[in-house]
């Protein structure tokens, strides 16, 4: 059977997990009765909530005598680290574009990538049906993106299919509104070169994902780049320099028959399969037959931009929730996490209870923090800080490239509030339909806590793409968060006849019954400082009855703060305890004279 790897680069929601749903059914990888469950790609539950992939995927269709290995790439440059790996196991890619919004930063991100490693893309127009489709200004615009990313001239001749992923069909012409995805396969099979590797050398295997299982721990995943292996064939593993890490045997082989992990006897170079029987060797490191001593070269990873403080949580309500909460467990956690993300590097802190946890961007990081929530951990979780290091020209900080939508009315609040955050215009034009597409050039440190604001300022209609540009110059200070926060002055339950008079002091983020402890912060003052206030307070109980004085007291529903935007509302003073059941916001400190004490120290 002969074989064609190719992986699908996208930008987020532009379907390419839907697009893949139909190369399943139509090639007959599904039964016609068989029931499976939409974007069956997503299988992660943070993947289908927040509809976004994240971790890169394999699957495979059959084609009319030719297996197809498609892999899904993660669309957003937070897991960057997984798509210059992926590609490396590739010979070919399919940009997926959609026919109105057109390439996009993300999609800039990886077709570098892909440009850069010598591959030729098949471009998809997708979505044609939509009734703001813009098909020919995109196709150029894609033409545009390919020169700017120094395509060669083979590159830049590409073929170009017009398709609508949801509704199942591909096509030449722009105008087809019906049909099937054949147009798709046969593109595919004419146009990505088949692996041209050695299947006479000796067995050799770049691990590009790691998985783990719980009855054949860890799963290495990858192209075999020359040779054959066999189960139970000895073999051994081999760090970046060649010096081996350890030796073993092939325990299984597995291959990838649609979205299903199969096991076979053997496979051959060119085959991209999953393999168990080692204990250490990760992600970048070579798996060849024991005559082999030179390692495959693997890409480079960008280096990260940011990093977060994980601690053991060590509030008043420690325990309550989370039945994870030592900060053994934590760190085992965060060491096996940073093993198979290359994208995420951990240092232990000196005092053993904290850990600096350094990736790639705020969603990435946060990903993190909701998937450990919900293996029942308890954290406490310090604001980001951008990662600097040393240039020619003295200290650098990280920039990125923003590219914002939004409708007309909105653009200049936009501007104003990212030129308050040291970010500077490069672009501005109008999209069509009353909107503008703005980009800027922006110090990562500015954007930190801005998503929130961009999406009240803009009704909610703003679209922000954010992607790693370079290290510049130090900006300079940004203004940080312009109001303080109410903060308990003890512990107990909040009631009524105290939240009542607070929310003339500001917005007021728990309600009535909550359990409160010294040091939680329970709402935004309207003002610039911090004040203490007692949320508990009760009424005093007394003989005498006024009229109108007992009537129920009505409270405005309390401002309720998603993981992400916690994380980028608190200062640096603050924390977010995150527990398997609840996020709350407190003060580093909980003790007044400990953060009176802290305070004058950072003064001086």
């Amino acid at each position: 059977m002969s074989l064609r790897n190719v992986a699908i680069i996208a930008h987020v929601d532009h379907g390419k997990t839907t697009l893949v749903d139909q190369l399943f059914r139509q090639s007959g990888t599904f039964r016609d009765n068989q029931r499976v469950e939409e974007r069956a790609m997503d299988s992660n539950d943070l993947e289908k909530e927040r509809g976004i992939t994240i971790l890169a995927k394999c699957t495979s269709v059959d084609w009319q005598g030719t297996r197809i290995n498609i892999v899904d790439t993660p669309g957003h440059a937070d897991f960057g680290g997984e798509v210059e790996r992926i590609l490396s196991m590739v010979d070919g890619v399919i940009l997926l574009v959609d026919s109105s919004e057109g390439a996009m930063p993300q999609t800039k991100f990886v077709t570098g990538k892909a440009l850069a490693l010598g591959l030729r893309p098949i471009v998809v127009v997708n979505k044609i049906d939509r009734a703001d489709e813009r098909t020919q200004e995109v196709l150029d615009e894609v033409f545009d993106l390919f020169v700017s990313l120094d395509a060669t001239d083979e590159q830049l001749d590409f073929p170009v299919l017009f398709a609508s992923g949801r509704n199942g069909y591909a096509s030449d012409d722009p105008t087809a509104r019906e049909g099937t995805l054949e147009p798709l396969f046969e593109k595919i099979v004419s146009h990505v070169p088949a692996p041209a590797l050695n299947e006479d050398g000796p067995f050799k295997f770049l691990v590009t994902l790691l998985d783990r299982d719980n009855f054949l721990g860890r799963i290495l995943t990858g192209r075999v780049a020359s040779g054959t292996v066999k189960v139970n064939q000895a073999i051994h593993a081999l760090d970046m320099d060649g010096n081996v890490m350890e030796a073993g045997r092939a325990s299984k082989i597995f291959s990838f028959r649609g979205l299903e992990r199969v096991p076979v006897e053997e496979a051959r170079a060119g085959d991209i399969i999953s393999l168990a029987g080692m204990t250490v060797a990760t992600v970048a490191n070579t798996i060849a037959d024991i005559s082999v001593t030179d390692a495959i070269q693997a890409q480079p990873i960008d280096p990260p931009t940011l990093s977060m403080r994980f601690a053991v949580n060590d509030s008043p309500m420690a325990g309550r929730e989370g039945t994870k909460v030592t900060s053994r467990m934590i760190r085992d956690r965060l060491f096996r996490e940073a093993e198979s993300n290359v994208a995420i590097r951990v240092t232990e802190s000196e005092d053993k209870d904290s850990f600096e946890v350094a990736g790639r961007g705020e969603l990435q990081l946060g990903v993190l923090i909701e998937t450990m929530r919900r293996e029942g951990f308890e954290l406490g979780i310090s604001r980001p800080r951008v990662l600097f290091q040393d240039g020619p020209a003295g200290r650098e900080e990280p920039y990125e490239t923003v590219v914002i939508d939004v409708d007309d009315e909105h653009s200049g609040t936009v501007v104003e509030k990212m030129s308050i955050r040291k970010a500077e215009l490069t672009d501005m034009r109008p999209s069509g339909g009353g909107k503008t597409r703005i980009t800027f050039s922006a110090p990562s440190r500015g954007l930190i806590g801005y998503h929130g604001e961009f999406l009240s300022d803009t009704r909610g209609t703003g679209i922000m793409n954010r992607l790693f540009e370079k290290y510049g110059p130090y900006k300079g200070s940004i203004e940080g968060r312009a109001n303080g926060v109410l903060i308990s002055n003890g512990a107990g339950e909040a009631n009524a006849y105290a939240l009542g008079p607070l929310e003339e002091r500001g917005v007021l983020m728990v309600g009535v019954g909550e359990a409160l402890y010294e040091g939680m912060i329970i709402g935004q003052n309207a003002k610039t400082e911090d004040l203490e206030v007692n949320p508990m307070k009760s009424k005093q109980l007394t003989n005498f009855r006024a009229s109108g004085k007992d009537d129920a007291i009505r409270l405005t529903p309390p401002w309720k703060m998603t993981l992400e935007q916690a994380i980028a509302y608190i200062d640096d003073d603050e924390l977010v305890e995150v527990t398997p059941k609840s996020i709350r916001l407190r003060k580093r400190h909980l003790d007044p004279h400990e953060r009176k004490k802290a305070n004058r120290a950072k003064a001086a």
